[in-house]
């Protein structure tokens, strides 16, 4: 996105642990059974009223909402609440050492060239009854799919799943037997800040909830029920109705097992930029052999508040454990036949640049300074990453990605 300076508030510190308290719950009641009075309760929630309405070529619908009257401060906790238009802080600002005939900022997303939103109100992207119906619920549109459980019976291969050590000290990933990731990770303590350029594609999405994104994550333990922001592009059929490279954020507090969702879908980000619409398509998009368009994204707390704040283009505290690139989730991951779903470009790794897909300046804020990193595979004849450098000046660039089901992945 051209314009620098795209700044969304997301209130993790007020609201999340509330959030998680209320949800538990909730879902400890069953549900009646769901009908048309379900569906229209969940688009009234979830659609504010608009003060203008944008059609995008695309197919989406963009509405103006007042920006106090956006779907976080539908939770109690956030009543009242004063919103802090911008960080008590200086934000690192991205990096344009990458700008150049090789590498391009992607400049827009598509409804931005029909119209824009006015002051006081930010864009959201507006959810119809076809979206609903795609999810197993109206109540479960938004959130991750329910992780599937047959790991907890394999205990070996749970184990497996999480530990792997990093300069000598082990360290604890969520197995998630549904994902499959190609990561570059990097572990420790009281990281308040990630950042990285990455590279925007539109991969192959095979089965119907099958997704696959590109994305920066931020988690803090324990184990399985980590809490946890990310933010990046990602192509979801079943969440979008389509197969654009949609930009998207997402938070938890336990693992997606009751808490978090998608880009406003729940309580939980507060938005103060006007010029960008969480769930909306991104572009132009990378060509292989062609033009490379990236976004920078970068996600930092405010010391002083302990708000998180995400950066486009320009009770959660500290994380202790960052991870750059990309993740597919499908529940024929980890199985055969695999799901022909892909990551990144499709390309793996070692096509390198303009054809396998990368994240550039990769960047943490902590208190040690110190950034110590690891390449993580769920599935290396699947989809892989690496570090590559060219020459022993270049920085490195995480290169990641792959087909999915092909001759050694079957």
């Amino acid at each position: 996105m051209e314009k620098a300076g795209f700044t969304l508030f997301l209130a993790m510190t007020l609201c999340l642990a509330t959030l998680a308290n209320s949800v538990s719950r909730k879902s400890t009641n069953r549900e009646a059974p769901e009908d048309e009075d379900d569906f229209d309760r969940r688009l009234r929630l979830l659609n504010k009223p608009a003060v203008k309405s944008i059609q995008s070529a695309d197919g989406d619908i963009i509405d103006c909402v007042d920006i106090h009257k956006q779907p976080a401060f539908d939770h109690p906790a956030l009543k009242n609440h004063e919103i802090q238009m911008k960080p008590s802080i200086e934000l690192p600002s991205e990096t344009r050492a990458t700008e150049n005939k090789y590498s391009k900022p992607a400049i827009s997303q598509t409804w931005q060239k029909s119209g824009s939103c006015p002051e006081g109100t930010i864009p959201i992207r507006r959810i119809r009854q076809q979206d609903l119906l795609r999810a197993s619920s109206p109540k479960q549109f938004g959130m991750y799919p329910p992780c599937s459980q047959d790991h907890v019976a394999n205990s070996t291969l749970h184990e497996i799943g999480r530990n792997v050590a990093i300069n000598g000290t082990n360290v604890s990933l969520p197995y998630q037997n549904d994902r499959s990731q190609a990561i570059l990770l990097t572990a420790g303590y009281h990281y308040i800040g990630a950042s990285g350029d990455i590279n925007v594609w539109n991969p192959r999405v095979d089965l119907p909830d099958d997704f696959t994104s590109a994305q920066i994550w931020l988690l803090a333990g324990p184990g399985d029920k980590y809490e946890s922001v990310e933010a990046g592009w990602m192509v979801n059929p079943k969440l979008y109705g389509d197969k654009q490279t949609r930009l998207f954020t997402h938070w938890t507090v336990d693992g997606s097992i009751s808490t978090g969702c998608f880009d406003l879908t729940c309580s939980g980000f507060v938005q103060t930029n006007p010029e960008v619409a969480l769930g909306s398509a991104v572009g132009p998009i990378s060509s292989d052999g062609g033009e490379q368009y990236q976004i920078s994204v970068g996600m930092f707390m405010d010391e002083k508040t302990s708000n998180w704040w995400l950066r486009l283009t320009n009770d959660l505290t500290s994380a202790i454990m960052v991870t750059w690139g990309g993740q597919v989730y499908s529940t024929m991951v980890k199985k055969s036949p695999h799901t022909r779903t892909a990551m990144g470009s499709g390309e793996y790794p070692e096509a390198l640049h303009g054809h396998a897909s990368y994240i550039k300046q990769v960047r943490i804020k902590d208190y040690s300074l110190s950034l110590n990193t690891l390449n993580y595979n769920d599935e290396v004849y699947c989809y892989n990453g690496n570090n590559h450098r060219d020459g022993y000046i270049a920085e490195p660039v995480f290169y990641f990605g792959g087909p999915g089901q092909n001759n050694f992945c079957p």
